[in-house]
Order: structure tokens, then sequence, then C-alpha cells
């Protein structure tokens, strides 16, 4: 059967959080940057899509293509481990502490950030022939983008801040759905349509993420974006990390662990 059931793909989640949580520091690090790189290119796909043809919507649905190569690869994001890892605490499997945890989300948020932010630069280099001419069209929409969502959010205070949090939470729970969708099927077909669909409703609807965002903020501002890295680290990626941790870990990871692994007993008819 290609479908798996929810008891079946719950006890994967937690086994692969525990797989995780064993790997060599060498592997996590190289898996977490062909994430963020191949995340990052998908996101200059999607909007080099919604320039060309005048539709975000379009972007949107393409941009899955970029997740799913990633998780058919075996390549990690930080979005990824903040709800598999967990379970493995909550399951007490042998070896598995918070400082391990810690230890591993660390590691994967450095290896994404240094593959976005590679990609980042190598991208500048294409929208500018080398730094040499302006931006091109696509190159300026990433610097307005990078703008509006960081002295954007800025300028409503508290209600930006809160804002971006809950974008952050409703982000990460649609992913992890993702992460999720590469496990219920045993064919590729059946896990790049489960991927898909959570996916694109998370870059449609415009939710953060903050591993996009390690790619869109740093290139937004190389190319001439009006916005300061410590605008883009306190009014984007800290909350939105902090979003996506807990929206991913108790949206999608606890409900799933709670009411497939660790399910209450059955009322008697």
């Amino acid at each position: 059967m290609s479908y798996l059931l929810p008891a079946e793909f719950a006890t994967k989640m937690v086994d692969a959080g525990e797989a995780k949580l064993h790997m060599s520091t060498r592997d996590a690090l190289i898996r977490a940057f062909m994430a963020g790189a191949i995340l990052a290119i998908a996101a200059v796909f999607a909007v080099t899509v919604a320039v060309q043809t005048g539709y975000p919507i379009i972007g949107a649905i393409l941009f899955p293509v970029g997740f799913s190569i990633l998780y058919l690869m075996g390549f990690d994001l930080l979005t990824g481990v903040f709800v598999l890892t967990p379970l493995a605490w909550l399951d007490k499997r042998p070896g598995v502490t918070i400082n391990r945890i810690l230890k591993h989300w660390g590691i994967v948020f450095t290896g994404n950030f240094a593959g976005a932010l590679t990609v980042a630069f190598l991208m500048a280099i294409v929208f500018t022939y080398g730094f040499s001419t302006e931006p091109s069209e696509v190159g300026r929409v990433i610097g307005e983008v990078g703008e509006g969502r960081t002295v954007g959010y800025k300028e409503y205070g508290a209600g930006g801040m809160a804002t971006i949090f809950i974008r952050g939470i409703l982000c990460n729970w649609m992913v992890s759905l993702g992460v999720v969708g590469a496990m219920i099927s045993t064919t590729v077909s059946g896990k790049v349509i489960a991927m898909w669909m959570p996916i694109m409703l998370f870059f449609g609807m415009g939710f953060e993420h903050s591993v996009v965002n390690m790619f869109l903020f740093p290139s937004g501002l190389m190319m001439g974006g009006n916005f300061s890295m410590m605008d883009y680290l306190i009014w984007n990626e800290i909350p939105v990390v902090l979003g996506n941790l807990i929206g991913g870990l108790a949206l999608t990871g606890l409900t799933l662990y709670t009411t497939h692994v660790r399910t209450a007993p059955q009322k008697a008819l």
C-alpha cells in the first residue's frame, strides 16, 4: 500500500527525529547547507515567475518544487527539525537530551543560513552582472520585499511584531505538514503531492519562513533595500524563528504524536 496510516507515519516522525540527533555534525551541516541553498533557489524561481507573469499566485504554485527536491534528497530545514527532534525526547529515546536537541538546531540553523547566503551572493552577481549594473527587475523586487517585511512591520510597533510572530506560527504549521507529507507515501509522486499542497498554501498566503528569509533579506540588502541587518534580525528573523518553532511543534508535531503514538484509551462501546 502506497499510503501509510497516521499511526504508522507518526511513528516514522519519532524515528526520524531520533536519527537526526545521532547524525554526525559534518553530515548535519552539509545537509542543512544544501537545504538552505535549494530553498533559496526555489524562492528566486518563484519571484522570477511572479515578475514575468504579473501573477504572484503562479510563483506560489511552483515554489514547492524546491521543497520537494530537498526532502527527496534527504536534506534538512530548521523548520523540519523543530518538529521532529523534540518528539524523540518526548518518546524517551536513548541518548536524546535537550542539550543534544538544541545543539542540533544550532547546527542546522548555521547550515541553512550558510546555504541561503551563498545563493544570495551568487544571485546578486547574476542580478547585477557582477555588481557592474543596477539590479535587474527581479533583484529590485527582492529588495522591496526585504524592506516591506522588516521596516514595514516595524512601522506598526507591537502590532507589527505580533503579526510577524503569528505569520511565523501559521507558516510552520503548514510547512511541517509538508515535512510529514514526505512520510505518508512510499511513492515519489505520493510524497510530492502531499508536500506540495501545504507548501503552496504557506507561500501563497505570504506567511514567514525563517529559512526562506535567510535568503530574501541578505539578498535584499545586496540589492539596495532600505533596511539594516539589525532590522532584519529584530523585525523578521528572530520572531519568525520563534513562531516557526511554536507553530510546527505545537500544531503538527505534538498533535500527531499525542493522538497517534500516545493514543488515549478507547471508550468501551
